[in-house]
């Protein structure tokens, strides 16, 4: 069949090599072409801004904003609304056209990078001229697997970015870095040792972006606390906030406050649960359902409104009577869905969602049991004296970071596997949706340290870095590879991908990653990466508790 597309960005790309004709996240050719040509639009107005600021000439926060949003928005799973892009490009477009002015202005001469024009019109506002601009531009399978893992990082970054600026948290070197890495694998004839330079850069960009979301989040609603969550439902109608922005949550908490109706979180906002700010509110319910791929049965049972304010949105079938009870915000969209922008201020009006739930039925249960989390760095570097102690004494032997992502792979089912066979003297620490494997496995406790230790959300593995790095001077180790960690981590999209690059600048090595190797990655990348980092895939549970030394 005639590829009408390229994608291969997420773990579950079809055939482990791309998807071609329509996504397996769901994306139809056209959306998927239309991304490409938003990412286009973004490198060009990144080389156009990167070569101004170098000029002395200051870029205007409009330029921040277009290119975290395009990025974020070409995430899997976050847009389907191909309206919703095309606005997005006919934005860029005209940031790029004013950006040029001002060069022209000031006599800096630009990068000589192909040029997109727009002529208006057409029902589908298709009439572009439309040169090569996807993956396969790069036809060097190595500089392309490079270049493509630098701006998958930056999509994590911008994701990370995003939330922190709905809080009014923002850091400057962070826009200027994104900008200018997206010029470089633009415009610069970069050799492999350089862009291997470039993809370290961005891991180390990574922790400052995911240290800068846990200032905003722990600042704004303070330190994660060890909190048991229900799983249950009440007798009233209810709205259920999936995704990872907690901006949007409080928002709508506080407009929900003496409505008679509920609020739950799902999947990702699970952690917000952790946060003592959210304690005040009553009707804050409880956490319904488990991993973001099990949406379309669950959902169905909820009842009541789903507010989607990040990915990971799955389309619904046409079956499903939840999708007219839809609602998206931020990046995030889904054409037939009303979607909630912000105003001038960053508020948003939730008071046509808020009616529709008070006339649902309440959820229907599915489980009726709890989940106990909130061990950040705050909450575990608390603890340390115990858990050094236990580790001195070999009551703990080995700690497990299992963080990531989870997903539909019948061979995701290793991780709960792994998990149920780890010995009694052995702690997991976990953030992001991977938990949902098994973080409701009753597996006990070490000197009343619970065996599941729950960081929280994907970007929570700024704690899981913290808490290395604290143990490794508890401990008096020299080297951060002498912790009696082990790291299994499974990734499925780009912020999971800016994770391992964080690990990676961190200077961590021999991460197991799962369940297969990105299909982005050359060989010749992987070698490099095996041989440098010591990353290595997973076989299955049996064999890989014994090469870990984690044997019963």
């Amino acid at each position: 069949m005639e590829k009408q597309m390229f994608c291969y960005q997420c773990q579950e790309t079809a055939n482990g090599a791309g998807c071609t004709v329509k996504g397996v996240c769901g994306k139809e050719s056209n959306l998927s072409n239309k991304m490409d040509m938003l990412i286009f639009i973004a490198k060009g107005v990144a080389c156009i801004a990167d070569r101004l600021r170098k000029g002395g000439k200051k870029i205007g926060n409009d330029v921040d904003c277009f290119i975290t949003d395009a990025l974020f928005s070409t995430i899997t799973n976050t847009n389907f609304c191909t309206e919703s892009i095309t606005k997005k490009i006919k934005r860029g477009l005209k940031i790029r056209e004013k950006l040029k002015h001002e060069a022209a202005h000031a006599n800096i001469l630009l990068p000589d990078i192909p040029q997109v024009e727009w002529h208006g019109g057409g029902k589908d506002d298709d009439n572009m001229e439309t040169p090569e601009i996807g993956v396969l531009k790069e036809k060097d399978v190595d500089v392309r697997s490079l270049k493509e893992l630098v701006l998958y990082g930056l999509k994590g970054i911008c994701a990370y970015v995003s939330h922190a600026m709905h809080l009014g948290y923002n850091n400057q070197k962070i826009h200027i870095f994104i900008q200018n890495a997206l010029s470089r694998i633009s415009t610069d004839d970069l050799s492999v040792k350089e862009l291997t330079g470039l993809v370290m850069e961005t891991g180390e960009f990574g922790i400052k972006a995911m240290e800068l979301l846990d200032k905003a989040n722990t600042e704004s609603y303070g330190e994660p606390m060890i909190t048991t969550v229900a799983t249950g439902v009440r007798n009233r109608p209810g709205i259920l906030v999936t995704g990872h922005d907690l901006y949007d949550l409080h928002q709508l908490l506080e407009q929900t406050q003496g409505t008679g109706v509920d609020v739950y979180t799902h999947c990702e906002m699970l952690p917000a649960h952790y946060y003592p700010a959210f304690r005040k509110f009553r009707h804050f319910a409880g956490n319904y359902g488990g991993s973001w791929w099990k949406q379309r049965d669950e959902f169905e049972k909820f009842n009541g409104p789903i507010l989607f304010t990040s990915n990971c949105l799955v389309p619904p079938f046409d079956t499903n009577t939840y999708k007219k009870r839809m609602y998206t915000t931020n990046a995030c969209n889904f054409p037939g869905c009303t979607h909630i922008s912000a105003d001038k201020f960053g508020k948003k009006d939730y008071s046509q969602l808020i009616e529709v739930a008070k006339k649902c039925d309440p959820p229907q249960m599915l489980e009726n049991s709890s989940i106990t989390g909130g061990f950040a760095h705050y909450q575990v570097i608390g603890l340390l004296d115990i858990i050094v102690d236990a580790i001195k004494s070999g009551l703990i032997r080995k700690i497990v970071v299992m963080a990531g992502c989870d997903g539909r792979s019948a061979r995701r089912e290793y991780y709960t596997e792994f998990a149920r066979k780890l010995p009694d003297d052995c702690v997991i620490l976990t953030a992001g949706c991977a938990k949902f494997r098994y973080i409701k496995m009753d597996l006990g406790t070490i000197n009343g340290i619970p065996r599941v230790l729950d960081a929280g959300q994907c970007n929570d593995c700024y704690s899981i870095a913290m808490i290395a790095l604290t143990l490794k001077q508890a401990l008096g180790l020299k080297n951060i590879n002498d912790l009696p960690i082990v790291y299994n981590i499974a990734w499925y999209e780009q912020k999971a991908v800016i994770v391992l690059l964080s690990l990676i600048a961190l200077g961590i090595k021999n991460i197991h990653l799962g369940p297969t190797y990105p299909a982005f990655i050359s060989e010749n990348v992987l070698d490099t990466l095996s041989r440098h980092f010591k990353i290595s895939g997973i076989t299955t549970p049996d064999n890989d508790l014994k090469e870990f030394g984690l044997t019963k």
